[in-house]
């Protein structure tokens, strides 16, 4: 990967501070340090979410590619945790980036949008997909099938009666979803995602081991890239996105703002004491900053900005 050399000292520099943030012991001058840097460059904004990006993947994969230089070890110094990842930032050129880096697919993909924003697209065949925050897709139709494959982030698919009456696939890692004349929602992650079906019916599968399982109208299905889930209904929450919200029915704190903090740049820190404590609402994904103040002033909880990059919401009781 080719990169200018400005990019690749501020991807350098953004891995060091990661490290440094991620070491266990970071101080109040580390955080303005980071501050500072963040907000100095529109370039080191950007490094700075290629490295998250990319941390977020690599803490996936087994083995020695895994990261444990950018994760919490509190056994280890600060000195080893910075050279570890001084050491991995420079190894082949910073090649470790192209690993399934979503910064990387981005560059090379059919269709993408940026954090917080939504667009749709019309396909060749008359189909639509309809991409949420984040999102990168391929398009691969041709004489045999139409087949979109979704790299990252979230899509809403209708599709369109092909003439050719080619089959209509989504593939996101190791599963397949065939539309079976429908509209429907794919999501994939990096440990795994889920399908919910709006019209008709699909068929998702594994084809590496074999299963799969058909899902109707109504029902969704979590999946990872060893196994299906189980069927679950509908809520009013499925795909309220696509009108600009997200809607919370008791729903912990924690995974509230890890929905939350797909649509903004930045950090946004949960205080694990409070993590569990249940939501509900209706949160604009438009503005963020909006969803927060809902949040403090609806329930029980102090969202402190140490910057628009870092939040960090913890009790009210806390001082």
């Amino acid at each position: 990967m080719n990169l200018p050399a400005e990019e690749l000292q501020a991807i350098r520099a953004a891995a060091q501070w990661y490290a440094r943030l991620h070491s266990g012991i970071t101080t109040d001058a580390d955080r303005a340090g980071w501050n500072a840097w963040l907000t100095a460059s529109p370039l080191h904004s950007q490094a700075w979410q290629r490295i998250t990006a990319v941390a977020e993947q690599m803490a996936s994969v087994p083995g020695v590619l895994a990261a444990p230089t950018l994760s919490e070890r509190h056994n280890r110094s600060r000195r080893q945790v910075l050279r570890s990842a001084l050491l991995l930032t420079s190894a082949s050129g910073l090649g470790w980036l192209g690993w399934r880096s979503q910064a990387t697919q981005n560059l090379l993909c059919d269709y993408r949008t940026a954090v917080g924003e939504r667009r749709e697209f019309q396909l060749a065949d008359g189909s639509t997909v309809l991409l949420n925050t984040d999102t990168s897709v391929n398009v691969r139709f041709d004489g045999r099938q139409r087949l979109l494959e979704l790299l990252w982030g979230e899509i809403i698919v209708t599709t369109a009666v092909d003439p050719l009456q080619r089959p209509f696939k989504v593939i996101t890692g190791h599963v397949e979803v065939l539309a079976l004349g429908t509209r429907f929602i794919v999501r994939g992650q990096a440990r795994g995602g889920e399908v919910a079906v709006l019209e008709k019916a699909v068929e998702v599968s594994l084809p590496a081991i074999g299963s799969r399982m058909r899902v109707e109208a109504g029902q969704r299905l979590d999946f990872n890239d060893r196994s299906l889930g189980t069927l679950r209904g509908n809520d009013v929450s499925v795909g309220a996105w696509q009108k600009g919200s997200i809607i919370a029915i008791d729903r912990p704190l924690a995974a509230l703002l890890d929905e939350l903090s797909r649509y903004r740049n930045g950090v946004l820190r949960c205080d694990p004491a409070i993590a569990d404590l249940k939501v509900s609402g209706v949160f604009p994904v438009d503005n963020t900053d909006l969803a927060l103040a809902a949040l403090e002033s609806g329930f029980s909880v102090r969202v402190t900005r140490y910057s628009r990059f870092w939040v960090r919401v913890s009790s009210s009781d806390q001082r």
